[in-house]
């Protein structure tokens, strides 16, 4: 054979060639050395076909592009009587990958990650990508804290062409800041710095909290947290010069180091207000919350700010923009700003714009939206609407964007995007309650009944004291400007003989209807008439009073219930509060049309207060009077009762105040309760939807007359669960007495199943 050489190793591309081919004609090509790979797969990225002249440039530029393919490790051209050969040496494939020593990761989590690094089994190995994934993995350590993690590679060799790759990790412990130092600070101690941030020494809380492990972003958020402080307490020249990390041979302890300038304490010397502004000046400077001879702050100033572009906003001026402009005295250590204002054009709503509801009717969102096409743009009203339409329910979020218009410099679009939820449920379930004993419930549920925003359901419940079966529609537009109609059908049976309750059974019938007239945009009243049958069963055991009752009024009567009640409710939101109020205040009557005379009035209030943005601190009050008119007595079963969940928990449910000679209660015609609550998400858990807290509980039941029992307030403390589940919401609590006298009754663990409907 007569076979001349045209060029060699992949080093060669880049040495002038001491020789030249002569250019010849491809009359064949031929590719020798393949295993995997497919011999068209090598022609299709060979840019040389039969019929082409060779010559030394295509030579080079086949060759690249060949290695350029990274299947090949060696590529050589040979030709041999006008044929081509290409004769390639494949780089090995990977046959296996396995990770030794790991405990902290998944191994097939890790394996997954190193497909991003171009390493998985069956590729193709490339010792670049070895090199990327090791580094990858080791950064994922020290994410962790792990500094001191060792991390070998090894590769064999196997049959076939086939590399197995190993890595043998030693993850070593988790490194901990040892100190952290501070160079440069003089008004404030180490100490309290320290306790402003999160990173910190170990502790006793270090196991759950992580914060004396070393993260960058920690850090970061700390010196931003230390710079707030700094500035909102006046030190206007306040810097964070650098920040040292370093740690030790062994890699197990770091140490931090803050060298910062605090620079002098400045005050406000004088505001002013300039500018176009539409709003009247003096209505404008109300708004700065900087005033002469304070200190400055930098957050009072933000504040300003926000508060001005909020209050033009209102007016249709979306892009405001309003500049604290400082003039500074360093000799007096004084700064004087003005707020420049330009209020830009005046923006007005051109279309709102709804997506994501596939299921639900546009016009059950847009009526929810405070602002209007071709009106105004206005952020509270838009704030407003996002917060109506949070409090339907229907949607697990919704997202409110106001884009410009393109070419209209005073025109903007109003975009909704929401993900709904799933509205509707069918349930069957048991459970056990705390003073109900075995609980049955089944149930059928709408509440966006085919997606008009209506709500329809049902409802079975058995217990060893209530046990009830109804059927509820609402309509919460009945009519265009927002006034709702419901109706409601149930039976209602319930059976005291084997509680702490006096002894006695009642079954109880109605059907009502009832609407809601809005009268703010947080504000409604409330008004209905229900038509009730009540039939009252007694026993030997039962108190005299109720068998005095039954003979005077009769075992079975017939009610004109009439209602009217007003609503305020502020919340931010209804499933997860952190502030706002509620307060409902709504009475009962017993029409003199039927049988019985009484009225029961009632009001409750609810004030969340947000400590951070993982604390709600909450205040719940409620107080109740009754009594019967015309000569007739409130009926014993219309009765008010406090202790056990909702009212003081840690006693036993409706427990406190009067009780007959047996010591069961009687309840009473006068209630007060309250409660204080620190809330806050639990632990380790993302859903809201779960929360924990600590209360301090309060209340008492008074009767008429001098009855004997438990009597005067009673006091609680302890921690709750509170989780709103498909099957709606689940309390747990733990409560112990404050001030328990020998007659009562306690319970510590309690837990209640509510209606889902």
């Amino acid at each position: 054979m007569n076979k001349t050489k045209l060029a060699g190793l992949i080093s060669l591309l880049f040495m002038t060639p001491a020789w030249a081919i002569t250019p010849f004609t491809v009359t064949d090509i031929r590719v020798e050395g393949i295993q995997r790979t497919e011999a068209g797969t090598v022609f299709s990225y060979l840019p040389v076909k039969v019929g082409d002249t060779m010559n030394d440039e295509q030579a080079t530029t086949a060759i690249r592009a060949l290695y350029g393919t990274g299947f090949f490790k060696d590529v050589r051209l040979e030709v041999e009587q006008g044929v081509l050969i290409v004769l390639v040496k494949e780089r090995p494939s990977i046959a296996s990958i396995q990770i030794n020593g790991i405990k902290d990761f998944s191994k097939d989590q890790l394996k997954d990650n190193m497909k991003y690094a171009g390493l998985a089994e069956a590729r193709i190995f490339d010792r670049g990508a070895l090199e990327k994934a090791t580094q990858n993995l080791k950064q994922q350590y020290v994410a962790r804290g792990k500094y001191g993690v060792t991390i070998k590679t090894r590769v064999s060799e196997l049959d076939r062409n086939r590399v197995g790759i190993v890595f043998d990790v030693v993850e070593g412990d988790v490194s901990k800041i040892k100190q952290i130092n501070f160079v440069g600070n003089k008004v404030y101690e180490e100490d309290d710095l320290r306790d402003m941030m999160k990173l910190s020494t170990p502790d006793w809380m270090s196991w759950f909290s992580k914060n004396d492990q070393y993260s960058k972003q920690k850090l970061s958020a700390d010196l931003e947290v230390l710079r707030s402080y700094y500035m909102d307490s006046g030190y206007l020249e306040f810097e964070i010069d650098s920040t040292q990390i370093s740690i030790t041979p062994d890699k197990q302890d770091i140490y931090i180091t803050i060298n910062l300038t605090e620079g002098d304490k400045y005050t406000i010397s004088n505001t002013a207000v300039s500018g176009n502004t539409p709003v009247a000046k003096e209505e404008i400077e109300k708004l700065v919350q900087v005033k002469a001879g304070d200190d400055f702050s930098r957050k009072a100033l933000s504040e300003t700010t926000k508060l001005i572009g909020e209050r033009l906003a209102s007016e249709g001026y979306a892009f405001a923009n309003i500049n604290a402009i400082p003039d500074m005295n360093k000799e007096k250590h004084q700064v004087a700003f003005n707020f420049m204002i330009d209020p830009g054009q005046r923006v007005y709503i051109r279309r709102i714009n709804i997506s994501g509801n596939t299921k639900t009717r546009d016009e059950v969102i847009r009526r929810e939206f405070r602002q209007v096409e071709s009106s105004w743009f206005d952020v509270k009203k838009i704030k407003q609407s996002k917060k109506h339409i949070d409090q339907l329910g229907f949607f697990e979020e919704a997202n409110i964007e106001t884009p410009a218009v393109p070419g209209a410099a005073d025109q903007m679009d109003v975009n909704v995007s929401v993900t709904e939820k799933s509205t509707g449920s069918f349930t069957v379930g048991a459970g056990v309650g705390s003073g109900e004993g075995l609980v049955l419930t089944a149930g059928v549920s709408q509440s966006n009944l085919f997606g008009s925003g209506s709500h329809l359901s049902t409802q079975l419940n058995t217990g060893k004291i209530n046990q009830n079966i109804s059927v509820s529609y609402t309509n919460p537009y009945f009519t265009d400007d927002g006034m709702s109609r419901g109706f409601d059908v149930y039976k209602r049976n319930s059976n005291a003989t084997n509680t702490t309750l006096s002894q006695f059974t009642s079954s109880t019938a109605g059907i009502g209807v009832r609407f809601g007239v809005p009268i703010s945009d947080d504000s409604n009243i409330s008004y209905g008439l229900t038509i009730e049958n009540s039939n009252i069963g007694l026993t030997a055991l039962s108190p005299l009073r109720y068998t005095s009752y039954v003979n005077t009024f009769g075992s079975v009567n017939t009610t004109a219930l009439g209602t009217v009640g007003w609503t305020r409710d502020s919340r931010d939101s209804a499933i997860y509060t952190t502030e706002g109020t509620m307060q409902r205040a709504y009475a009962e009557i017993a029409l003199p049309v039927m049988d019985m005379r009484y009225y029961k009035l009632n009001y409750e209030q609810q004030w969340f207060y947000p400590l951070s943005s993982n604390f709600t601190f909450m205040l719940n009050g409620i107080a109740g009077v009754g009594a019967g008119y015309a000569g007739k007595q409130m009926p014993f079963f219309k009765n008010f009762y406090a202790g056990g969940s909702g009212s003081v928990r840690g006693f036993e449910p409706s427990s406190l105040g009067p009780r007959d000679i047996n010591n069961l209660s009687l309840g009473g015609l006068r209630r007060i309760a309250g409660s204080m609550e620190i809330m806050t998400t639990m632990p380790g858990i993302k859903d809201k939807s779960v929360r924990l807290s600590g209360f301090v509980d309060g209340g008492a039941v008074y009767g008429s007359g001098d009855l004997p029992g438990s009597a005067g307030m009673r006091y609680s403390t302890g921690v709750a669960l509170t989780w709103l589940s498909p099957m709606g919401p689940l309390k747990f609590s733990y409560g112990l007495p404050l001030n328990k006298q020998a007659v009562d009754k306690l319970q510590a663990f309690q837990f209640t199943m509510g209606s889902m409907f």
